[in-house]
Order: structure tokens, then C-alpha cells, then sequence
């Protein structure tokens, strides 16, 4: 997109890619970056609002990130306001598109309010089946997804694939499984205890850590020395 060169910035471009760890072996390896804020790829996404799905196809499988996270940003919008038919149809695209969605913040802008949204009131035996797979990106798909679930109160979702996903050897499924943990902590706590009074001795730190963070101090350090 052409407009989102207009707004790049080439020192943003500069750190991006350390941070969003592209080197050699690292979980965004190969990844290129020309640094446009979130805000201003929102904006352009807003002057695209009504790409077809060829159109989004085409900005999904480019090299630059900001241009697969715009292309997310108008497929998330045009879920929002679609009608059933138009929703199924975009949440099997994205689906099919998940090699696309190759980094965490990819994931985390699209996945809950695309395939959670969409499963809200549906069987959702796909999504353990995603948390075991070994493609990181759809393994944190299916853990972020239960994000829509947790804010309706509905947290069982999020419990059960935590709890597949206890043993993954990857720091960012630690992370992003703690913190849908912590949120569902925040709906009913006394849910989240239970989970760590079972879980706590063989769960990650990070996971743990991130999980833990609005218990008070003392639960907290509890916790922390189980580990």
C-alpha cells in the first residue's frame, strides 16, 4: 500500500526488527518492518474498509508486516459489520490464511475478535485441536481466541487449553496463555486459584508470572515458591 509508505518511518523501521526478533532462528526470522505506527495503519485501514478478499489475500501474503497487520485491521472491521454468511466466510479465510499471521501482535489483533467471535456460540473442539498443534502462530491463535469467551464470562475454554498448552516450549504461548489466564482472573479468581493450586508446580514462570499479576503480594509470592 502506497499510502502506508507515505507514513513509514525509517528510524521505526530501524528498531522494529529487533524487537520483533527477525534475526536468524528467532521467531519473526525473515520478517521486514517500515516502521508505520499502529495508529496510522488503523487510519489507512479505514480507507480500505471495503477490500474484497482477493484484495486482502494479496496484502496477507506480503513481506512487509505493517502491511499484513493493516490487511488484518480492515478483515477484522468487515467481520464486525458482516452479516452471518459474510462472518463464516471470513473466519474459514483466516483459517486458511494462518501462515500469514506470523507474529505475535498479528495474532493478538486478529484472532479473538475473527475466530472467537465467531465461536462464540458454536462447538469449539477446533480450538484444542489448534493449541496442540507445532506451528506456534495457530497454537497462540487458539489460546488468544478464548479472550471473546472470557469477556462474556465463559471461561472453561481458556482453563482446558491452558492446560494443553502447560508443557509448550515456546516463551510467547507462556506468555500469551498467563495472560488470558489473568483476565479470566479477573471475571472469577477463585476459578484462576483453583487452576494454579493444580497447575502452579509444573506451569512455566513466565506463564505463572503473568497469570498471578493481580493477585495480591502475599498470593503472589505463595505462588511463585511452588515453583
Amino acid at each position: 500500500m502506497q499510502d502506508l509508505l507515505r507514513v513509514a518511518d525509517k528510524k521505526k523501521a530501524a528498531f522494529l526488527p529487533n524487537f520483533f526478533k527477525t534475526g536468524k532462528g528467532e521467531y519473526g526470522e525473515g520478517d521486514v518492518f517500515i516502521g508505520v505506527t499502529v495508529p496510522l495503519m488503523r487510519l489507512v485501514a479505514k480507507r480500505y474498509a471495503d477490500l474484497s478478499l482477493n484484495e486482502i489475500e494479496r496484502l496477507l501474503k506480503d513481506t512487509r508486516h505493517e502491511v499484513r497487520l493493516c490487511a488484518l485491521f480492515v478483515l477484522v472491521d468487515q467481520f464486525k459489520r458482516g452479516d452471518v454468511s459474510i462472518r463464516k466466510k471470513i473466519y474459514l479465510f483466516y483459517l486458511a490464511h494462518l501462515n500469514w499471521v506470523n507474529n505475535w501482535d498479528l495474532v493478538d489483533s486478529s484472532a479473538y475478535q475473527i475466530v472467537g467471535e465467531f465461536l462464540i456460540d458454536k462447538d469449539r473442539k477446533i480450538l484444542r485441536n489448534m493449541a496442540k498443534s507445532k506451528h506456534l502462530w495457530t497454537a497462540r491463535v487458539a489460546i488468544v481466541s478464548t479472550f471473546a469467551f472470557i469477556r462474556k464470562g465463559q471461561l472453561n475454554d481458556t482453563f482446558e487449553i491452558a492446560e494443553i498448552l502447560l508443557e509448550h516450549p515456546h516463551d510467547l504461548l507462556h506468555k500469551a496463555t498467563g495472560w488470558m489466564l489473568r483476565e479470566a482472573g479477573k471475571r472469577n479468581e477463585v476459578a484462576l486459584k483453583r487452576f494454579l493450586d493444580e497447575n502452579a508446580m509444573i506451569m512455566p514462570r513466565t506463564m505463572l508470572r503473568y497469570a498471578i499479576e493481580k493477585l495480591d503480594e502475599k498470593e503472589r509470592k505463595m505462588y511463585l515458591l511452588r515453583k
